[in-house]
């Protein structure tokens, strides 16, 4: 039985539902007076439910993917203006018992070199990060109790906070590990993390049980469950995700919004970020191997659609994908961005970490390089914590996220973080055009206020000051 609010996982992503959807869009995917009626409620940019969405998804109209499209960016205009999230993965270990079929880390995989990073090491790893301008880390490691224990985890959160190098600080470290206990993610809260990324892989558990033979990843209620757990430990923020190509996109689609809609019911607040990687070659993982792969074209729907259903989420694309599909991605709804990634153990310092390897990456720009290329494209690098830190997080980030005034905060942050990335670490070429983007954007603010105040910050993150915010 679907109920959205139960805490069981087969309750609230419940597989008679998600085919039931799929039949109701297949029904419905030529039905015009439906579906301009989906697209209106759309531009009211309130959302969109599983089934108003698995209606559009199924829709073969150009013309009405061209309303989709243009609501899309529309709606991320309204909520998100032209920032765009700069973040850095930080892999801690690739040690791991479980034996995802579709990850090189599987405990089966003999080929690739395990690592697992000192104290020390983090910290060069950091400073290496810094030195590029980053202010925010998701680290990830492999699921393993003996090697990368929580203990580990978070003596290792503490080490990334502590690192004061030149100019530079880490002040949001997002975390990505396995699932866990209430209690764990208690101690993860009071760590100081931000957000709680676990991605889900697939919804279908029939195909989730094949895809994770052996480990305790295979538990696929404890896995689904973990987010209401990561709530109950006091976590706000949380960042769902599925691999696509793993199941069909339309299952998974319809699954990853059910799982927003009952984060929503169960809590009141959904999710804060929502991830949307495809599977790509790796060592070890062949993608032909997956008869599921979404295409670009079909990829770029997703991402529209995403954003029109859940237009109060964040949405991130990461170095899986190549600079076109990006700037697609990034004009279709994607308000975060990774930037100069490694997906190795040790990968920034000295570039270390040769072979471990977790995804081959597509785009290997350098953060400055991504950095010049989305001021070029109209956009703001954003390297802001801010709500983090003032504590707008969980119900208090979503009301103002619902209501289009978190940008009266996040526009001029975005600023005073790109002035600083500007003086700090920007090369000529791209300082310059920061410094021309932000005097653009700063006579743009609405607020007579906010904008001379911002003017007064700038002036001394110039001048030598940093790490304000508003």
């Amino acid at each position: 039985m679907y109920k959205p609010a139960s805490g069981k996982a087969e309750e609230f992503i419940c597989h008679q539902e998600i085919l039931d959807t799929l039949a109701y869009a297949d029904e419905n995917r030529a039905n015009r007076p439906l579906i301009n009626g989906i697209l209106r409620k759309a531009a009211r940019c309130k959302g969109l439910d599983h089934r108003e969405a698995s209606v559009l998804l199924a829709c073969a109209d150009p013309e009405v993917w061209g309303q989709i499209y243009a609501l899309a960016r529309r709606i991320k205009e309204t909520l998100y203006g032209n920032r765009i999230v700069l973040f850095a993965p930080l892999y801690l270990s690739n040690y791991c018992v479980n034996s995802c079929t579709y990850c090189p880390y599987h405990a089966q995989n003999k080929g690739i070199p395990r690592r697992k990073l000192t104290q020390e090491e983090i910290r060069r790893e950091v400073a290496a990060l810094q030195d590029m301008g980053h202010k925010r880390l998701a680290i990830e490691a492999g699921e393993d109790p003996k090697n990368n224990p929580l203990g580990y985890i978070l003596e290792s959160i503490r080490t990334i906070y502590s690192v004061r190098h030149r100019n530079g600080a880490i002040r949001r470290v997002n975390v990505n590990i396995a699932a866990t206990t209430v209690d764990s993610y208690r101690q993860l809260k009071e760590a100081g993390i931000g957000t709680y990324i676990l991605f889900q892989e697939t919804y279908h558990r029939e195909n989730y049980l094949r895809l994770h033979p052996r480990g305790p990843k295979g538990d696929y209620a404890w896995h689904t469950e973990a987010m209401d757990r990561a709530m109950q430990g006091g976590i706000d923020d949380v960042g769902l995700g599925v691999l696509f190509g793993l199941s069909s996109c339309r299952y998974d689609l319809a699954g990853l919004l059910l799982h927003a809609e009952h984060l929503e019911a169960a809590f009141g607040v959904g999710p804060h970020t929502i991830s949307v990687p495809r599977i790509c070659p790796a060592d070890d993982i062949d993608p032909a191997l997956f008869p599921h792969a979404v295409p670009d074209e079909l990829f770029c729907r997703i991402v529209a659609l995403l954003r029109v259903a859940v237009p109060y989420t964040g949405m991130i694309v990461s170095t899986r994908e190549g600079e076109a599909t990006r700037r697609r991605a990034i004009e279709l709804g994607v308000s975060q961005i990774s930037g100069g990634s490694r997906t190795t153990v040790g990968g920034y310092a000295q570039g270390g970490g040769e072979g471990s390897a977790q995804f081959d990456i597509s785009d290997r720009r350098t953060l400055d390089e991504v950095a010049a290329w989305l001021l070029g494209l109209g956009c703001i690098p954003s390297f802001c914590t801010a709500c983090y830190r003032e504590g707008r997080t969980g119900d208090r980030f979503m009301a103002l996220a619902k209501t289009g005034k978190i940008a009266a905060c996040c526009t001029p942050n975005a600023l005073l973080t790109l002035m600083e990335y500007a003086m700090d670490y920007a090369s000529p070429a791209t300082r310059e055009k920061a410094l021309q983007a932000i005097n653009r954007e700063l006579e743009g603010l609405p607020s007579a206020a906010v904008r001379e105040a911002a003017r007064r910050r700038l002036d001394a993150i110039a001048a030598g000051a940093r790490d304000f915010r508003f």
